[in-house]
């Protein structure tokens, strides 16, 4: 459960693309997890750690399966490609 927590930031598309690709990118960047894990390492705190650990998870199967960072103009533009709607998948 705790793996698919960073997708909940895409609830701000619901306000528009601007602020939802902005959270979005928040949580999908390596920035946070990784000063996470530092902290969580250097302080000795375990469970932390393991959070962290899951969130850098999170962002490398994303990458992997092609979700990459998104782009304000639309959901579907990321910078590591555009993934076609199923309209377009079928032209």
């Amino acid at each position: 459960m705790l793996f698919l927590t960073p997708d909940l930031f895409m609830i701000g598309y619901a306000i528009n693309p601007r602020i939802g690709s902005a959270s979005y990118n928040l949580v999908h960047t390596l920035t946070l997890p990784l000063t996470l894990f530092l902290i969580s390492y250097i302080e000795r705190w375990p469970l932390t750690s393991a959070i962290a650990l899951i969130w850098i998870v999170h962002i490398a199967a994303d990458r992997l399966l092609g979700y990459g960072l998104k782009y304000p103009t639309f959901f579907k533009d990321t910078h590591l490609q555009h993934i076609p709607s199923r309209s377009e998948a079928t032209v």
